[in-house]
């Protein structure tokens, strides 16, 4: 899988595309007889856990961030962040008179037409993953370690541009429902200290219920738009849709961490099966995170964290959906326990296919090259360890 950063290949100009470097890459991978999942990578990379590289988003779009912050996410304080654009800009005319929906799709198209001939009709290239927010996921950018954040805390809610503002203004004014809460803490709060997310808080009342769900509602209608465009362009390419594995806080009845990256509604109905359904709608497949994690390993005690009760719900309303699905870790792993976790999920839950988290320096040193090598056998189920893979 290979990062098309928007950064890189749009970086200087709204009409300049350049595919070279990539070109180049994937003709060695070409060569190799190897095949590519090309992710459109439309995030900044840097400040989140991983990145050993920044990449901001192109310099023309900071440009006009610089007169116009409002195209980006903000917090509770008004504080903006650049790692990726607010989804209330994807109909609005605020790039250069280009809605974010028509400059990705226009994105997209470059790409399909750089590659087609020599990649993509031959099926070197074998999928198109779409990014849909930061990190590449269908989320909000709610947890940032640019903001201070520090796991396992709750993160907070990105709805304070005035793109997003006007949107919520509008949907709860019959109710006087036309601002976010207030009392939902700040990025490093619990969801106890917290009125809003406390047990019997705010998320639970008719309010609550309303913001959650339109919050959440905002984010699928956004992975929507962007997919169905991707459909439209990757029309013979299997595309895909990378959604986080958000499992510190899951078991909490707020399930705080969820909502505030718009994973939670706080009225019964699962958000997961939503954006299934969504993703089915546009033929495309479901890639969820944290498929190494297991309960016993707690980074940290006391934050109700089940990655294997999230993995068990999110799978079986994907298989309901009737939805492919892949999966990958949250966390670069190089130990026999997390290989024996990823073996047990591929195993028990016919995944389409895997992505391992990630190719660096430390994976191929020894002993981790060796135990990879392991994995790599053991998973696909026909390699002779004693050759090697």
């Amino acid at each position: 899988m290979v990062d098309c950063w928007w950064g890189r290949v749009q970086g200087k100009d709204s009409d300049l595309y350049d595919w070279d470097g990539y070109k180049a890459l994937f003709s060695i991978v070409k060569g190799a007889g190897l095949k590519i999942k090309a992710a459109m990578s439309f995030h900044k990379c840097g400040g989140n856990v991983g990145d050993t590289v920044t990449i901001p988003l192109p310099k023309w779009v900071t440009l006009i961030g610089d007169q116009n912050s409002d195209i980006y996410y903000k917090d509770h304080s008004g504080s903006p962040n650049d790692e990726y654009l607010s989804l209330g800009i994807d109909n609005e005319p605020a790039l250069d008179g280009n809605t974010a929906l028509e400059v990705y799709e226009s994105y997209m198209q470059s790409f399909k037409t750089n590659m087609d001939e020599e990649y993509l009709k031959p099926g070197i290239i074998s999928g198109i993953e779409v990014g849909l927010g930061p990190t590449g996921e269908l989320r909000y950018p709610s947890y940032q370690l640019s903001k201070g954040w520090q796991y396992p805390n709750i993160g907070e809610f990105q709805c304070e541009d005035k793109y997003m503002k006007k949107s919520l203004a509008t949907m709860g004014q019959a109710q006087g429902w036309g601002t976010s809460p207030q009392d939902a803490g700040t990025y490093n709060s619990k969801p106890q200290e917290t009125l809003f997310f406390k047990d019997g808080g705010g998320y639970s009342t008719p309010y609550g219920k309303f913001f959650l769900s339109w919050y959440s509602g905002k984010l699928i209608e956004h992975g929507g738009n962007v997919m169905q465009r991707a459909k439209g362009v990757f029309n013979d390419v299997e595309i895909s849709a990378k959604v986080p594995g958000i499992y510190w806080w899951y078991d909490t009845k707020s399930h705080a961490a969820e909502a505030t990256a718009g994973l939670f509604t706080g009225d019964g109905n699962s958000v997961y099966r939503s954006i299934a359904r969504m993703l089915a709608n546009n033929n495309a497949l479901f890639n969820f995170t944290c498929a190494e994690m297991r309960n016993v390993d707690k980074i940290v005690d006391n934050a109700y964290c089940n990655p294997e009760g999230l993995f068990t719900e999110v799978l079986q309303v994907v298989r309901d959906s009737e939805v492919p699905i892949a999966c990958e870790n949250a966390l670069s792993r190089y130990d026999e326990a997390a290989y024996q976790r990823i073996q047990q999920v591929a195993a028990a839950n016919q995944i389409d296919y895997f992505t391992y988290l990630r190719l660096d320096g430390s994976l191929m040193s020894k002993p981790n090259f060796d135990e990879f090598k392991n994995f790599v056998g053991k998973m696909n189920g026909t390699c002779e360890l004693s050759k090697g893979c």
